[in-house]
């Protein structure tokens, strides 16, 4: 999920929703967010094994703002200076619908997903295939491409 930055931030960031540590893990497997994707976003963890389980800590990063996550597990030659969180837009919902490679056995992977949200009331789905690869040993996201 590639939301770049492209108009002057006016306003402080807003504020990240309400997420703890024992709550449902927004990237949709059964487990708490502590134990799940909020384990990577602090780094207890270390880094996500395979590119799907970089691809769902990604979407709960955008899910809590967790600017400083997002900008640490994205590509140095394809990361933007920062990232845009529309305050209009709440992320409500993953559906992982295929990878290719992206395990401790590969150096590249791709993850395709749907993810679910709503902006300004009206619901929406943004489909991406996800390039991922290793850099200094770790996943990172590269692109994607949008689909329909």
């Amino acid at each position: 999920m590639s939301r770049r930055k492209t108009r002057p931030r006016t306003s402080p960031a807003p504020a990240a929703p309400a997420v703890t540590a024992d709550s449902p893990c927004p990237c949709g497997l059964d487990a708490a967010y502590g134990a799940c994707c909020g384990r990577f976003h602090s780094g207890t963890a270390g880094t996500a094994p395979t590119a799907e389980l970089l691809m769902r800590s990604r979407y709960s990063a955008f899910v809590v703002r967790d600017e400083a996550y997002l900008l640490r597990t994205w590509a140095p030659e394809t990361r933007p200076a920062e990232v845009d969180f529309d305050p209009a837009l709440r992320w409500t919902g993953l559906e992982i619908q295929g990878a290719t490679d992206g395990t401790a056995f590969h150096q590249h992977g791709t993850v395709a997903f749907a993810a679910s949200y709503v902006h300004g009331g009206e619901p929406g789905a943004m489909r991406e295939r996800s390039r991922f690869a290793r850099h200094e040993g770790a996943w990172v996201y590269v692109d994607g491409d949008v689909t329909e």
